[in-house]
């Protein structure tokens, strides 16, 4: 075994060891160099003073507990150097239970924080931290003979060596001094002596020394002096580690005679060492959380603390201590984490925890510097607790044929987090709700279940429904094993006076359409819920839109009113439907619905759908038109129809391509353009149906229409000559007005003729030579005449006057005045004026002029009409016809103009004239 001798011995390591050989011990003395990992060991070395001494003198007290040992199975003793700190599974020393047996043999300790392995190996079970003084405990070995036996363990923790109390050296004159170490926050009396700066260059010359920089003329100023002619280094107060770890400054070395440098500067290093002169300091969160129920060792959170001192040092070294025994969690002394020490957190008993935490530095010695913080623990809910009921029933009542009305509030308890998921409950009916006469709700507030009735009760059918109500809520249970809780509840139905009530509530009917009135087609009838008779109910009739039906009313009978017809609009898909009310003694009511189902008849004929049909003619082919037609009644009752020609057709037309509800007219041979009229026969399926005319025109089309017969698209050489003839007559027209109007005569001389004339009607008023007495009627025209003939009383104006209008009728009942532009004035004549014209004129003359005014009148109304086709469609002709599209047509009837007294040519003027005609119909 290696024991060490003199262990602060700076370079070597003197070991002394002892080896047992049979029938000798023999003892080993050698030196290690401190430097090796491993001890190599030199026999026979040149021993110092030392090792002799420990030969001479430690040797015999070696032997004597050696043969100590040989008697015992265990050293008496065992003393170990070990770090402040010793983390779990740490060996500290070695038992050697060889000795002892290792069959049946028994090994503990009375310190818990360490334990003995089966090879005798001594360690620590947990984190242990040894103190400045050290650290002692028992080992015990017990055989299984019973005998026992103890090894006293001794711990001396380690400890840095003090530098600060060493003895100053002198160096060798040389110009590189090691770093000055100076301890921070030195008492006075100042200035203090630290280390001696010398170069080599002193031997040669008479030198002194200065130094500059930080520490002495930078910050911290004047902290450093120097002896210039010893080199002595002298501090003249404290320093703070914390503020400066270490100063640098230059040092110089000069000639006294010269005062030169004698050697190059030399920077010089001040090495503050460190005190504990700083309290931890806590950094980082103090406020976690952990859920409830947690398992054992649950992290909570890290704190974490920090102290200023050197970190290399123990003064830094910070440990973390709970100083509540007794709490629930756990922090480890070195990483500050906490966790927790059980697993029955509640957060119902106690939802926060405060936690008093220390932070102490040098290892968490006594003698170290410390502060407290509270560390704020919070307990997070869990759904461990479901919800309770305050009562083991309910009851409620509801009367019938009430629907969407609360009828129970159901209160419930539960310990989690208010307005949480784990708190707010959630209800279901589990049992009586088959039928879906209800409906469970939770008030939001407070937490209540709410049971409504959506759909009505019928006393009569249920008096009581037992319902059986869970709570549970919105998150699943955890961390326990109850489950969700139920409860009964009974419900209660109320009777109530009802009004009669129809069986069944709709009636369905089946009639047949037409048929007679006042045939009984059903009887609805309604009964009292209660008593369940129909005696003392009346019937009315609510809606009834075609009025088809009568309700008796002390009967219920249902009697055909009216014609029942299936095709009216008041019938949908063949349902007619009318609303019956019934009346009981107490005024009650009730209302039933009865859908009659009409069934169909036939008592509709095919209808042609359209009977003026255009046929346009194609070269080379005659055409066809297309016959639709329709029944208003349902099969078997209407279409396929079939279609024939009447009896009556002249074999012109044909039926041909016969579908279900058309056919196709085609002509039988060529026909020319005209109006046709062609009889057809439509039968139903039945063979009912009746012979219907259908008119079809055959022309000449454009755009799907018929062209106008006489109409054409382009003048002829007729046509031109027609319009030069138009204008011809016009000009003479125009002079024959300018000769009657310019005429200087007292009286005006009408030709007796049949032929009638013209006047003069462009003038607006009377010219020079017009004369301007009034004219003298006939001495055979009475004036009772004259207002026969609806000419106007005096005062309007004189003959010629042009724009006044003079209504009168012929005797014959035809209007007579015109609106005087154009080619007529009308006459204005005064009481004796009249008398004067009418006297100067013949009979006969009258007679003419008035025939050839209403005539004329007759002719310009006419052609005021817009129709393009009309000015020439009124008068036979006998010329053939010319072609299409020209707008001023046939000019043959100019042919027969012959005398020039004739009139007949106004019958065909011309479009020409249409304007003409248009200006004098104008109103």
């Amino acid at each position: 075994m290696w024991v060490p001798l003199f262990p602060k011995e700076k370079h070597h390591v003197y070991m002394l060891t002892r080896s047992s050989q049979p029938g000798k011990t023999v003892v080993h003395v050698g030196r290690v160099m401190r430097s090796s990992s491993a001890p190599s060991v030199r026999l026979g070395h040149k021993m110092a003073p030392a090792a002799f001494f420990c030969i001479f003198f430690i040797y015999p007290v070696f032997c004597t507990v050696s043969s100590l040992s040989a008697d015992s199975c265990l050293p008496p003793s065992i003393q170990a150097e070990v770090p402040g700190e010793l983390p779990a599974g740490y060996a500290v020393s070695r038992v050697n239970l060889a000795q002892c047996g290792t069959e049946g043999l028994q090994v503990t300790t009375d310190d818990p924080d360490f334990a003995v392995q089966t090879d005798g190996t001594v360690t620590a079970t947990q984190l242990t931290v040894v103190s400045i003084k050290g650290r002692r405990f028992l080992i015990w070995v017990q055989k299984n003979t019973g005998e026992k036996s103890q090894v006293e363990v001794t711990l001396i923790r380690k400890v840095k060596e003090d530098l600060s109390n060493r003895p100053l050296k002198r160096y060798k004159r040389r110009w590189s001094p090691p770093p000055i170490f100076i301890k921070e926050n030195q008492r006075s009396p100042f200035p203090k002596d630290t280390e001696v700066i010398a170069s080599d260059s002193s031997q040669n010359y008479t030198v002194y020394y200065t130094i500059s920089g930080p520490g002495v003329t930078e910050n911290p100023v004047h902290m450093f002096t120097v002896i210039p002619n010893r080199g002595m280094v002298q501090v003249n107060g404290p320093l703070d580690r914390e503020e400066f770890s270490n100063i640098t400054f230059v040092a110089r070395v000069l000639n006294v005679n010269t005062h030169r440098e004698t050697d190059k500067p030399l920077p010089v290093t001040v090495i503050v060492e460190d005190e504990n002169d700083n309290a931890p300091e806590f950094t980082g969160p103090m406020q976690f959380s952990v859920r409830e129920n947690c398992k054992v060792g649950s992290p909570v959170g890290i704190i974490t603390a920090t102290d200023r001192d050197d970190p290399k040092t123990p003064h830094a070294k910070i440990r973390y201590k709970l100083l509540d025994l007794n709490s629930p969690f756990f922090i480890h002394s070195t990483s500050g984490t906490i966790t927790t020490r059980t697993n029955t957190l509640d957060r119902e008993l106690l939802d926060r925890h405060l936690l008093i935490v220390e932070a102490r530095d040098m290892e968490g010695d006594p003698s170290g510097l410390f502060r407290t913080a509270t560390v704020t623990v919070t307990v997070e809910d869990m759904n461990d607790n479901k919800p309770t009921f305050s009562q083991t029933s309910y009851s409620a009542k509801v009367e019938e044929n009430k629907a969407n009305v609360l009828i129970l509030r159901i209160p419930v308890e539960d310990k989690d987090l208010v307005n949480t998921d784990n708190w707010k409950a959630r209800f279901v009916i589990t049992k009586g709700n088959e039928t879906g006469n209800f409906r469970v709700e939770t008030d939001p507030k407070t937490n209540e279940g709410l049971i409504y009735v959506v759909k009505p009760f019928d006393y009569e059918k249920t008096k009581k429904v037992n319902l059986e109500v869970m709570a549970q809520n919105v998150a699943n249970l955890e961390g326990t094993s109850d489950t969700w809780a139920s409860v009964p509840v009974t419900v209660n139905v109320t009777d109530v006076d009802e009004g009669p009530e129809f069986f069944p509530q709709n009636l369905y009917v089946i009639v047949k359409e037409n048929v007679a009135n006042g045939t009984v087609i059903a009887t609805y009838t309604a009964k009292d819920p209660e008593t369940q008779s129909s005696k003392g109910i009346r019937y009315y009739e609510v809606s009834d839109p075609a009025s088809w039906i009568n309700v008796m009313e002390n009967t219920g009978e249902l009697k055909v009113a009216n014609t029942i017809d299936r095709e009216s609009s008041f019938v949908n898909n063949g349902l007619y439907n009318i609303t019956v009310k019934a009346v009981d003694e107490s005024k009650k009511t009730g209302t039933g619905t009865v859908m009659i189902q009409i069934e169909d008849v036939n008592d509709n004929n095919p209808e042609i759908i359209s009977k003026d049909l255009v046929l346009c003619e194609t070269d080379g082919d005659g055409g066809s038109v297309t016959i639709e037609a329709k029944d208003l009644d349902q099969p078997p009752f209407s279409s396929p129809f079939s279609f024939e020609l009447g009896e009556n057709n002249d074999g012109k037309w044909k039926l041909e391509n016969i579908k279900d509800t058309s056919a196709m007219l085609r002509p039988a041979k060529d026909l020319p353009p005209g109006l046709y009229s062609i009889p057809v026969v439509v039968k139903d399926l039945q063979g009912m149906g009746m012979e219907q005319m259908v008119t079809v025109q055959i022309c000449r089309c454009v755009g799907g229409g018929c062209l106008a017969a006489r109409s054409s698209a382009s003048l002829s050489v007729w046509g031109v000559l027609a319009m030069a003839l138009a204008a011809l007559l016009l000009l003479l027209l125009c002079l024959l007005c300018a000769l009657v109007c310019n005429t200087k005569k007292d009286k005006l001389d009408i030709i007796d003729s049949s032929d009638g004339m013209l006047l003069k009607s462009n003038t607006e008023g009377p010219g020079d030579e017009v004369n301007t007495s009034p004219p003298v009627l006939p001495t055979n025209v009475k004036e009772e005449s004259v207002k026969d003939f609806g000419f106007a009383k005096p005062g309007g104006g004189s003959f010629g006057t042009m724009g006044t209008k003079y209504p009168g009728r012929h005797p014959s009942g035809n209007p007579i005045g015109i609106d005087t532009i154009g080619m007529y004035n009308t006459w204005n004549l005064g009481s004796l004026k009249e008398r004067e014209f009418m006297q100067s004129a013949t009979q006969s003359t009258m007679h003419m002029w008035k025939t050839n005014a209403i005539y004329l009148d007759k002719k310009l109304m006419y052609f005021g009409i817009d129709d393009e086709g009309r000015y020439a469609d009124d008068i036979p002709l006998h010329y053939g016809y010319e072609g299409c599209g020209s707008p001023a047509g046939s000019v043959g009837c100019c042919s027969d103009v012959g005398a020039e007294d004739n009139l007949g040519f106004l019958d065909s003027l011309g479009p020409k004239f249409r304007t003409l005609a248009e200006v004098c119909t104008k109103k």
